[in-house]
């Protein structure tokens, strides 16, 4: 029993303690979304010291265990468990291109599409065509070049049907 105790009070190694951190920080996200708790090894404390003494040697394992997994923070200085700084910089770079280019996110439930078989030879080209045609400007929103043909996604699959069948039948 005695070695119980001894084993209880002593202070945990550096990688029980990121395991311990990694733990609370995905609890903490998966709770509320995102870390609004925890910016130091500080805040970190009060958790460790429950199951082990308070002592500076503590403290230090702490510190370095933070340190060693090496989180980035969010804008508001919190720690951000599930991101490294290079992925986090992708993200600003992402995010800020979003919003020059107005993205808006659109289900494809909202559109219609049409198949346009074509053969592989010229097919490129007719793509190309298609993408630069003012005729075809107001009627399809995206298109696809796939091994066989073209899909087409519009708003008016009738309307896209009767103009691209009248130029296949000229």
């Amino acid at each position: 029993m005695s070695e119980e105790k001894i084993t209880l009070r002593k202070n945990p190694s550096r990688k029980e303690c990121e395991k311990v951190i990694k733990k609370i920080l995905m609890t903490e996200v998966l709770e509320r979304g995102t870390n609004e708790h925890f910016k130091s090894a500080s805040d970190f404390m009060s958790y460790f010291q429950s199951l082990y003494p308070a002592s500076d040697s503590l403290t230090k394992q702490v510190q370095r265990a933070v340190k060693a997994l090496g989180m980035p923070k969010d804008d508001r200085g919190y720690f951000i468990i599930n991101k490294t700084e290079e992925q986090l910089g992708q993200d600003k770079e992402i995010a800020f291109l979003m919003t020059k280019s107005h993205c808006e996110l659109t289900p494809f439930e909202n559109y219609e599409t049409l198949f346009l078989k074509a053969d592989g030879k010229y097919k490129d080209y007719l793509f190309q065509l298609l993408s630069e045609s003012d005729t075809f400007a107001d009627k399809v929103i995206t298109m696809i070049n796939s091994s066989n043909g073209i899909i087409l996604f519009t708003n008016n699959k009738h309307q896209l049907e009767i103009l691209i069948n009248s130029l296949i039948n000229r």
